[in-house]
């Protein structure tokens, strides 16, 4: 057995030793809020530790690990990378939610790593130098291919990064107790601990760590949920029973008197609302006179200080302004429109509703597979670590560990949420509400999950449930009442997920900054020390505004990063490609895809998204904003194509590159 191997296989003794340790100490009476510091505190602990001993100052070890990781490692670390706070909190989050349309995702980055391995992955080992940009200003001969590769490489990884400490900070918040925006910052300096001291080095050996707590993290509830359901702990197989008892639940709810009624209160509700906005301005200097009017009465009255106080919080809930007020009516009008729908059955594959047909449903499906795909073979941080590998082949091999130790979370997202849900039908709707478990207020107090007596009844209907799709996977165990320690796991599997690839991406962007920037267009001459230092320097810069960001709270994770894979697909992936496989692309065809692409991608995003003022009416073929880079992904091909058959062939450089890149025993 090698040293790494005996290495990692004693943390892996020490992890499970850890979590027995949790579990027995909830058994003998500890606090519960302290087996959740435990959790995250031990585990950012132990990544702090593997950053300080891998800590670097060489520069091929900052940016590339050396090029001596093993495929297995680099796979898991790959995978630990790749694994985000979208893959862990959003996956099974959106299948509960979307269902069947749910897979896309499944599908969309699973495939991708199949366009890595045979379009991307050896040949840039083959190249063999540090970063993205690198390939494009050498394949394409100049700094403009390379400054605009710099300029994707930041959009696409910045908008990524933002999504992870958005999770990081919904992770420390709920389960450390603390601000959100506070959250946000604490949970930052999990994410520099690895990535400042020792580059990729010590990112790949965290993220090797973290895998294993990632995959313990997420199959252990599911896994518990299935035996207890089902009988049988292996959820892959079992979860389509509980998906066949789900679908008469379903039919069941759809036609419940009690839940019709519920649903005809929020279309009414839905109705009140695009009539408030259509009469905007006046609607709402209407409902600030009527509240006012209503103050004075009840205080003139001497009425209760309660119905005051209430009178009072509503009008400080009003918004400021009629731009305020229209973005807010507008998300509370998509919001009852979409709980006054009766639940699609989870297994129906592309429903037409009021929103779109069951083609457009279709076109949305087929658009974002597309897009996850070459969003995937287009990702800076993902495409990095194949430089890291010891030789070509081991780039082949590794693409294939990421993708087995990948697939072992994504085939059972899809059981975590039929599972999840059925716990939610069984042992949440139909119970009083005033009976209403402790999860729910817990998780109200972060916005994520509401609870409303529509029809005022004091029974919960499903109609009356809303769940932020981000904290299924981390109230599951709250739901299924499972043991505290289980939720503290998935809390230091979910900051596993979200660190690992905030380090990684992070390290993409500086990367770019300090190597391709500095280095390469301002100070060639400069000595590794320095170069080391404006990395480190515009890390900490990129970080912080990183988290500012987050703390804003962006639109859910998922869709935030699907936007990143739409840019990565619409900026780099055509210019990558041909670069390798087409010899007549040329500067000025790249230059056109890389500005072509990611400028339609993000026009028709702002065209169509409706929290930028826009309307999936304007939409092409129904496809949603998130889909955006299909359309950026066909017109960067088409402006490259065109641009560099009108213009000059590539020189003899760019030419013997392409032959060196495709020998055979190169790749």
């Amino acid at each position: 057995m090698s040293t790494i191997s005996r290495n990692y296989l004693i943390f892996a003794i020490g992890f499970f030793l850890f979590v027995g340790s949790m579990a027995l100490g909830e058994k003998m009476g500890a606090s519960l809020q302290w087996i959740g510091y435990g959790f995250l505190l031990a585990t950012i602990l132990m990544y702090a530790i593997i950053g300080v001993f891998c800590r670097t100052a060489d520069v091929t070890e900052y940016y590339v690990a050396g090029r001596r990781i093993p495929a297995l490692y680099n796979g898991m670390a790959t995978a630990a990378d790749w694994m985000s706070a979208a893959s862990f909190l959003g996956m099974a989050g959106t299948l509960y939610v979307a269902g069947f349309d749910g897979l896309a995702f499944v599908m969309g980055w699973t495939g991708g790593y199949v366009l890595v391995s045979l379009l991307l992955a050896p040949y840039l080992r083959s190249f063999g130098q540090y970063t993205i940009p690198d390939f494009l200003g050498a394949r394409y001969e100049g700094n403009l291919p390379r400054l605009l590769g710099v300029i994707a490489v930041i959009l696409a990884s910045f908008v990524y990064v933002v999504a992870q400490i958005y999770g990081v900070g919904l992770i420390t918040s709920r389960f450390a107790g603390i601000d959100f925006s506070i959250g946000v910052f604490v949970g930052l300096a999990g994410v520099l601990v690895c990535s400042f001291l020792g580059g990729m080095r010590a990112v790949t050996w965290t993220q090797v760590a973290q895998y294993l707590v990632i995959i313990v993290a997420y199959l252990t509830p599911v896994v518990m949920m299935s035996w207890h359901t089902t009988g049988i702990p292996v959820p892959q197989i079992a979860y389509g029973r509980v998906l066949e008892r789900l679908s008469v639940d379903e039919k069941l709810l759809a036609a419940s008197p009690a839940e019709q009624q519920v649903r005809q209160a929020l279309i009414v509700r839905a109705q009140t609302l695009h009539e408030r906005i259509a009469a905007l301005p006046l609607s709402l200097q209407a409902e600030r006179a009527e509240l006012v009017a209503r103050l004075e009465a009840l205080q003139d009255a001497n009425a209760p200080a309660r119905e005051i106080a209430n009178i009072q919080r509503q009008l400080r809930a009003l918004p400021v302004d009629a731009i305020g007020a229209r973005q807010q009516w507008e998300s509370d009008y998509r919001d009852a429109l979409a709980r006054s729908r009766a639940p699609t059955p989870h297994a129906q594959p592309f429903p037409a509703d009021a929103r779109q047909s069951s083609q457009e449903a279709r076109n949305n499906f087929i658009a974002l597979v597309f897009v996850l795909m070459i969003g995937t073979a287009g990702l800076p941080h993902v495409l990095t670590r194949y430089y890291t590998t010891t030789s070509v082949a081991a780039a082949r091999s590794s693409v294939f560990w990421s993708l087995l130790f990948i697939l072992l979370l994504y085939l059972t997202a899809p059981a975590y949420a039929v599972l999840a849900k059925w716990e939610i039908y069984h042992h949440l709707v139909g119970t009083p509400i005033a009976d209403m478990p402790n999860w729910i207020s817990a998780w109200g107090k972060l916005g994520m999950v509401k609870v409303e007596d529509i029809n005022l009844d004091g029974i919960l209907q499903l109609a009356e449930l809303s769940i932020n799709p981000d904290v299924i996977v981390l109230a599951t165990p709250e739901i299924a009442g499972l043991p505290y320690f289980v939720s503290g796991l998935i809390a230091a599997g979910g900051l596993a997920a979200a660190l690992s690839t905030a380090d990684g991406l992070l390290l993409t962007i500086c990367s770019a900054l300090s190597h391709d920037v500095y280095f390469h267009m301002i100070n060639p001459a400069a000595a590794t020390q320095r170069r080391l230092l404006v990395s480190k320097a515009t890390l900490m810069v990129v970080a912080m505004l990183a988290a500012w960001v987050a703390s804003l709270r962006p639109d859910s994770i998922l869709f935030t990063v699907g936007f990143a894979f739409s840019i990565a697909a619409s900026a780099i992936f055509p210019a990558m490609v041909s670069g390798i496989f087409w010899r007549r692309a040329n500067k000025w065809g790249a230059v056109a895809a890389m500005l072509t692409g990611p400028l339609v991608a993000i026009a028709y995003a702002l065209r169509t998204h409706p929290f930028s003022g826009g309307s999936m009416d304007n939409g092409w073929f129904g496809i949603q904003p998130v889909s955006c880079g299909v359309f950026g992904v066909a017109a960067g091909f088409v402006a490259l194509i065109v641009v560099s058959l009108v213009t000059a062939r590539p020189g003899a450089v760019a030419d013997q590159l392409v032959s060196e890149l495709r020998k055979p025993e190169a790749t």
